[in-house]
């Protein structure tokens, strides 16, 4: 089932910090929580793992957005968007050291924060593939468990367990997951070539099925979730090779 991208809010000023969060709830983003100091968001990154850190840098406390952002990536790889109402050229070369995927400068529009976030989405997106195309011939690699989608002017993350089979459409195509249907601007073919070989398989001109999600395999079709699928002829022994049968 796809879910909501996850974003931490690091900001000490709680007014505009509220506001925030209003803001991104209303864009269709899960705010993971609102903390006012870099001590705490440590603290809380650890427990719940958010996908973009909404990060002030001029925070009260022994640590500034940017140490904050500093201690966190020794551990952790979360895109930051930084927002400020005013630095100066010293702390920005600091910002800087820390790859931020964004600026945003207060007081911002919802839609300066709207943008921030979709672009951050975006690169998100893209270094996961390129990651994955970086990793594909090797056996022991282990793909992520999630996949990011554009739908209903949204980003969200699709947990790859959950698909079942993706449908084409002509140019679009249908997510088909447990409980929910995303419809992608996108064609068969391209998705195939985003999506982790491990678990997904063309069984058809117009589907790619979740190995993981196969109830039956007949001569002509497979069942998942009492979804009768065609199984192509051409393809049908590339997947039985890849189950395993007894």
């Amino acid at each position: 089932m796809g879910s909501p991208i996850k974003i931490l809010i690091v900001e000490d000023e709680m007014i505009i910090a509220a506001n925030t969060s209003l803001q991104l709830t209303n864009l269709g983003y899960e705010v993971s929580g609102i903390v006012s100091r870099g001590e705490e968001a440590l603290v809380h990154i650890e427990k719940n793992l958010p996908d973009i850190i909404l990060l002030d840098i001029q925070l009260k406390g022994e640590l500034d957005g940017i140490e904050t952002a500093h201690q966190m990536q020794k551990q952790f790889d979360i895109p930051i968007i930084y927002v400020t109402s005013n630095v100066d050229d010293a702390n920005f070369e600091r910002a800087k050291m820390t790859n931020p995927y964004a600026f945003i400068s207060k007081p911002f529009k919802k839609l300066d924060l709207q943008h921030a976030i979709e672009l951050t989405a975006n690169r998100i997106i893209e270094n996961e593939i390129k990651v994955a195309e970086e990793h594909a011939s090797e056996p022991s690699f282990v793909l992520s468990d999630r996949i990011f989608v554009r739908h209903n002017d949204r980003i969200v993350k699709i947990i790859i367990s959950d698909i079942l089979y993706i449908e084409a459409d002509r140019n679009y195509c249908r997510i088909h997951s447990k409980g929910k249907i995303f419809l992608l601007v996108v064609t068969l073919k391209d998705i195939e070539k985003k999506l982790p070989k491990e678990y997904f398989i063309r069984v058809h001109r117009s589907y790619i099925i979740n190995l993981l999600q196969i109830d039956e395999v007949a001569a002509k079709h497979l069942v998942i979730s009492r979804k009768a699928i065609p199984l192509s002829k051409s393809l049908r022994a590339d997947l039985l090779t890849r189950l395993q049968t007894i």
